[in-house]
Order: C-alpha cells, then structure tokens, then sequence
C-alpha cells in the first residue's frame, strides 16, 4: 500500500514534468488561444505545485536544497548577465 508521502512525491514529480513541458509547448504554439490555453494550464499547475510543496514541507516527505548564499547568488546573476 502506498505511503501519503509516496503518493505526494509521486504528484510532486508528474507535476515537475509537466511544468517543463509546458515551456516548450508555449514556446512552440503558434494559435493565441491555445498558447493562452496553455499558458492557463501552467499557472494552474504550477499552484498545485507550489500548494503540494509546501504541504509535503510541513509533513517532512520534502527536504528542500540548503538556501543559496548571497554570493552563490551573485555569481549567477554575473554568470546570467554577462551572456548578455
């Protein structure tokens, strides 16, 4: 039987996926109303994911990444805007 922190891993995962393939349908859609459609869908999703984080968060079935450190966020930025 499935444990709810299996189950919430396992929506947590289907939504990730979905989240990134939505970039490259919106990319791609050339038809404003499916783009927007699309674009919607995204957002919807993306609340869930945001909603399910932090549930499995306060359960403990998530453990986020340790916080960036201001000069790891630096660095990005540098790393991002020097491409430019």
């Amino acid at each position: 039987m499935l444990q709810d922190k299996d189950i919430v891993n396992d929506y947590l995962n289907g939504l990730n996926s979905s989240l990134k393939s939505y970039a490259d349908y919106i990319a791609q859609a050339n038809n404003a109303q499916l783009r927007q459609t699309l674009i919607n869908l995204r957002n919807g999703d993306e609340a869930r994911q945001r909603a399910l984080y932090s549930y499995a968060s306060q359960k403990g079935f998530y453990k986020p990444a340790m916080p960036a450190t201001q000069q790891d966020v630096q660095q990005v930025k540098s790393e991002l805007t020097s491409g430019q």
